[in-house]
């Protein structure tokens, strides 16, 4: 039996095992809420109606003691999850001690130490269900469109966007690599069955410690034979769209759950707005507006009112804390304003870092040089102006992977397209068409300096039977942390590998 399922179950006597989620006493009373995995439920023991012995046993009850209760099922909507438990007897079944992780504000470092405990607050259970639920939407939405899942090696003996972010092995005396991409043998295997997909770890040897960047995710590539640029774009916003539209579906209480704000994520069936690199410098640098917004005005007018902001915040932080400081304050008041204390100390730390972070974009914005890739900052300043993703396409070639097509009207650029989500967080796909000439594709090889001998199977896909074909990448803890809203993507996978981060 599990509380997902108590609705079938209204006034029957059900039995349910999971773990102390919280607990408090009233007089004769306790009162569980109790988690299972699947959801939520309070549990009410009352010393009125229940043997001696399982009334105790409640009140030994601690944070993440595992229990088994037996009660009947009320419906109650003031509840979570619309139901309650009313308990007829409780088996103890571990004891929890100090458990570490209390409700109380921790900092980051502390909570990523604890990963594994940490995995089992509300919020995080939230955010695991709807990755899950992206997942699912991932592999339903390209089986439903004729797509095979198939699967890249994760040992390579090539880098395929560049060396400089390679994770070296020992391959039995060779050196080996850890992939960056599965995207060229995902070229090979389209050839062979031409729409494919591949879902599988990815690895970037980058040291970075930006709020987007991991070493290891999960990476959904799919390869399409017979497709351009303009046909990726389409399958680009078709997939977003239902991927999307799932969660919306699916997932309700737990986006409630993280409160987050569905209005920009119901915008999803919007169509996609499609600029090319030189509309979006001109918007990065406050030289077109959309929608009547400029990028360098707002972001000067938002840096004003969070600067106004931290001072109302930190005025009633000190205001409230003074009103603690007074004798004779009442045990719940005292409890009232500290829990609103905590909450502006949290608002606090997001003004402050606003603070932080806005200067430095609004320097980005106005120094670009045209003919640079963007840097998480162009990409904040760019996709702050919409509430849809948008797609940015043809790159300087020189700024892209080599095994992308030039435009065929202006070889200056390169056949890539950028998906950026909206509300700041920038890449979550990226793709394009791909480079069939194979005299152009031997000398863009060259150009980047990697190794010929180890390209010779890819080459080999432009001499036998070559066809035009384009493809994409989507980052999946990229996407979870749009969709949740998420300030980094750590919070979006299980276990994050991150520069620094090897444990737990």
């Amino acid at each position: 039996m599990y509380i997902k399922d108590l609705s079938k179950f209204e006034n029957q006597l059900v039995t349910l095992k999971g773990w102390v989620a919280n607990k408090r006493e009233s007089k004769g009373l306790v009162f569980i809420v109790l988690r299972d995995g699947t959801g939520l439920c309070q549990c009410v023991a009352d010393a009125n109606n229940i043997d001696e012995s399982y009334f105790n046993d409640a009140r030994k009850t601690t944070l993440e003691t595992s229990i088994s209760i037996t009660g009947k099922v009320i419906k109650d909507e003031k509840q979570i999850g619309g139901y309650e438990i009313a308990i007829t007897e409780l088996e103890l079944i571990q004891v929890a001690t100090d458990y570490p992780i209390a409700k109380k504000e921790h900092g980051v470092e502390f909570l990523m130490d604890h990963r594994h405990l940490w995995l089992r607050s509300q919020r995080q259970w939230a955010i695991m269900r709807i990755r899950n639920t992206i997942t699912f939407a991932i592999h339903k939405f390209f089986q439903q469109e004729g797509f095979i899942q198939m699967d890249a090696p994760l040992f390579t003996g090539n880098a395929v966007e560049g060396t400089s972010t390679l994770f070296e092995t020992d391959f039995y005396g060779d050196p080996a690599y850890l992939s960056q991409s599965g995207q060229l043998y995902g070229e090979a295997m389209a050839m062979a069955h031409n729409k494919i997909y591949t879902f599988g770890p990815t690895f970037r040897a980058e040291k970075s410690k930006t709020r987007r960047h991991l070493s290891e995710f999960w990476m959904i590539e799919p390869e399409m034979a017979f497709h351009d640029i303009f046909d990726n774009m389409d399958l680009i916003e078709r997939f977003l769209r239902a991927v999307v539209l799932d969660v919306l579906a699916n997932n309700k209480p737990e986006l409630a759950m993280i409160e987050r704000d569905i209005s920009i994520l119901e915008n999803i069936t919007k169509p996609f707005p499609r600029l090319t690199y030189d509309e979006a410098v001109k918007i990065i640098k406050g030289e077109v507006d959309v929608n009547n917004k400029n990028a360098i005005v707002s972001l000067e007018e938002e840096l004003t009112s969070v600067v106004n902001r931290i001072s109302e915040v930190e005025a009633e932080i000190k205001e409230r804390e003074d009103k603690i400081k007074v004798p004779g304050m009442k045990k719940g008041e005292i409890g009232f304003n500290q829990a609103k204390i905590d909450k502006l100390k949290h608002e606090l730390n997001e003004l402050e870092e606003q603070s932080r972070n806005i200067p430095q974009w609004l320097s980005s914005a106005r120094n670009f040089e045209y003919g640079n890739d963007f840097g998480g900052s162009d990409e904040t300043v760019l996709t702050r102006l919409f509430d849809v993703p948008i797609m940015v396409y043809n790159w300087p070639h020189e700024v892209k992977a080599f095994y992308l097509k030039r435009d065929p009207e202006n070889s200056k650029f390169a056949r890539g397209v950028d998906t950026l989500a909206p509300e700041g967080y920038g890449e979550i796909v990226g793709g394009g068409e791909r480079e069939t000439d194979l005299d152009l594709l031997i000398g863009k090889i060259n150009e980047h300096g990697l190794p010929m001998e180890a390209f010779e199977w890819y080459l080999d896909l432009r001499r036998y039977g070559s066809v035009p074909h384009a493809g994409f990448g989507l980052g999946l803890e990229r996407l979870v942390a749009w969709v949740c809203k998420l300030p980094h993507v750590r919070e979006t996978i299980p276990f994050p590998r991150m520069y620094g981060r090897l444990k737990p």
